[in-house]
């Protein structure tokens, strides 16, 4: 789905800052913590992508809801800020001389660039790094490995691409199933180890797993556990469900939703069993369009036909509404206030309807025939585990601005099926998803529907390259 929404950038992103560190040792389990930190959006619904894109915890920087983390590349070291997302495979970052960067160059600047000249470690293993978006954005370049610092772990001869030509100022850290990687999609090779498999390798976590806690939409900073998982970041019982494969193949971390619940109502099939995308490289969220509609006639969302997302009085945010997801057993209840949305004009005014109340735009938004995606406005409700040695997710109710901290580690896996999870349990005989679920394409080139929704985290204040908002049309 392409949106006319455009967004421009804003001058007071901060300034790239060094990540925090933490190793635990439980056992002979290990666990490593990094901040992540955010920032606002250059786009909220462009980012489609054709490729869907013992513990360590790392901080996640949550500004304005891009989020991200700070790491450094190359000898001596080259300051990076990458976005984090699920929905991809690959680590890529611009150099300064992309035509991307001589055009942006502060954009470029505040996300960091990389220069191979001027590592001493830079190796280069290929011309063949080629990732593309729906709307005809993509980076495209070499292959590289080089000395990648997250925290205080340092990663030797790590691969990943430079985008020498690019559309995006922001750098992307992918740390999904290595089969979504480029280099096994278009270039058809083996994959190669990415970031979660290498700190498996090098002895840093016992698991390629991860925690993610993003926290809510006002805080500045989440975090991520490679490894690990936090019990103070979350509110009642961990519950683990399956991945759904794609034609027996585990690729993305697909989910079976199994109802959503409004003011006492269910929206859509009462028997629902659809697949959706836990992507943290997406903002919004997108769900079928009936669901859609059902969604914004209950709570009056204006739909405008041309920008493809909807609008409503930034007052909603206020109400104690909540939109329940559930998972066959987990149930994750995601406030209003996390769903609405403040957005100011390319002018910096506040965009208003015609009867002078403030617009915001309102957090889920139609998929059309791409995938269902579970964006940041659903996974900042949620503490997520995502365990791909054993192809299972854990769900439980995120608990804001927790300061307890409560680390386990996740061992080696086993034989799938078994949970690795400390504290959570195995979800009794889960639903398996009956729609949504593209298809792997055998040919090589991923998903067949690309991964759907890649949508690059917006800010709380999404700037419009609107003047300003007149009437929207319903449905």
């Amino acid at each position: 789905m392409k949106t006319a929404l455009w967004t421009t950038w804003l001058s007071s992103l901060p300034v790239l800052r060094g990540s925090t560190f933490l190793e635990k040792r439980d056992g002979d389990t290990r666990v490593v913590a990094l901040p992540i930190q955010g920032t606002r959006s250059i786009n909220p619904a462009r980012r489609h992508r054709l490729r869907r894109r013992g513990s360590f915890a790392a901080a996640l920087d949550n500004e304005e809801t891009m989020y991200f983390m700070n790491a450094t590349i190359g000898t001596p070291p080259q300051p990076i800020r990458l976005h984090l997302d699920t929905g991809s495979s690959d680590l890529w970052v611009n150099t300064p001389s992309s035509g991307n960067c001589l055009v942006h160059t502060d954009q470029c600047e505040l996300s960091g660039t990389y220069v191979a000249n001027d590592s001493s470690t830079s190796q280069y293993i290929g011309s063949y790094f080629n990732i593309s978006y729906l709307d005809g954005s993509n980076a495209e370049g070499d292959y590289v490995s080089d000395t990648v610092t997250v925290g205080s772990q340092q990663l030797d001869r790590l691969q990943f691409g430079i985008g020498y030509g690019s559309s995006s100022a922001q750098g992307i850290l992918g740390i999904g199933y290595e089969i979504n990687e480029v280099q096994v999609g278009r270039a058809h090779m083996e994959a190669y180890r990415n970031l979660p498999s290498r700190m498996v390798e090098e002895g840093l976590i016992q698991s390629r797993s991860y925690s993610l806690w993003l926290n809510d939409l006002y805080a500045n900073r989440g975090s991520i556990l490679f490894g690990g998982v936090d019990s103070g970041k979350y509110e009642g019982q961990l519950q683990t469900l399956p991945i759904q494969s794609e034609t027996g193949i585990f690729a993305e971390f697909m989910v079976t939703l199994t109802g959503i619940e409004l003011r006492n109502r269910t929206i859509g099939d009462k028997h629902m069993a659809l697949a959706v995308l836990l992507d943290s490289g997406s903002s919004l969220t997108y769900l079928q369009d009936d669901m859609v509609k059902e969604i914004y006639t209950a709570l009056g969302v204006h739909w405008t036909s041309t920008e493809l997302v909807g609008y409503v009085p930034c007052s909603l945010a206020q109400e104690r509404i909540d939109l329940t997801f559930n998972f066959s057993s987990p149930r994750i209840a995601v406030p209003m206030n996390e769903l609405v949305l403040e957005i100011v004009t390319d002018k910096g005014d506040r965009p208003t309807f015609a009867d002078g109340a403030p617009a915001c735009l309102f957090g889920i938004a139609p998929a059309g025939h791409g995938t269902n995606v579970l964006g940041d406005t659903f996974l900042r409700s949620a503490y997520v585990v995502y365990d791909m040695d054993r192809n299972q997710v854990s769900l439980a109710q995120t608990r804001f601005n927790s300061t307890v901290t409560k680390v386990q580690g996740i061992a080696a896996a086993g034989m799938n099926g078994t949970n690795g999870v400390p504290g959570a349990t195995l979800v009794t005989n889960p639903v398996t998803a009956t729609s949504g679920l593209v298809g792997y394409n055998a040919a090589g080139m991923g998903p067949k529907n690309a991964g759907g929704h890649g949508v690059s985290a917006m800010g709380r204040r999404w700037v419009l390259g609107l003047s300003f908002l007149v009437s929207l049309s319903g449905w």
